[in-house]
């Protein structure tokens, strides 16, 4: 980690020496990506507004459920499906298989490498990047947006409904 010391020689507030003794925690990293989230939403808000978009008043409470439960999907599938290791793998390290079709990876390298494996491995830290994804596309593409959260959304209750089954079976 580049770390940044104060003419004084004391860690800067982007330096996690004296934040996080004997450990990483790439801050200088972590801001970048929460600016690059932070850029990204707002060039999506400007362009909505550029295209004649309005932004809803209030977003009705079916299309936050219809968001909420195929973000809920999406991340995991970002963060710990077996067959989206390959996205994960530049930024993390196989620990083991974990629930049905998940992994355990753990975050690896160092500064913005070991960032984004941190994110990538989280999905609640990947579900704001997915929801502010629906939640554009709520505007942009209402009807695309819509349907492919069914999608996402339908595989989040078969999930639910293939564990009930598979708790059923093993109580039987």
């Amino acid at each position: 980690m580049v770390s940044a010391i104060s003419e004084e020689g004391r860690p800067t507030p982007m330096s996690s020496d004296g934040y996080a003794p004997g450990q990483e925690r790439p801050l200088a990293a972590y801001a970048g990506l929460s600016a690059a989230f932070g850029a990204a939403l707002a060039g999506a808000l400007l362009g909505l507004k550029a295209a004649g978009r309005e932004l809803p008043e209030c977003p009705s409470a079916r299309d936050i459920a219809l968001a909420g439960v195929a973000t809920h999907k999406v991340s995991r599938l970002l963060a710990k499906d077996k067959v989206t290791s390959f996205l994960r793998a530049p930024f993390t390290e196989y620990q083991e298989s974990s629930g049905q079709g998940e992994l355990e990876e753990s975050p690896r390298g160092r500064g913005l490498r070991l960032a984004v494996g941190e994110l990538l491995v989280c999905p609640y830290c990947v579900g704001q990047w997915v929801a502010a994804g629906f939640a554009v596309g709520m505007v942009r593409a209402p009807k695309v947006t819509r349907f492919v959260a069914a999608i996402y959304a339908a595989e989040t209750v078969s999930d639910f409904l293939q564990l009930a089954y598979l708790a059923a079976e093993e109580r039987a």
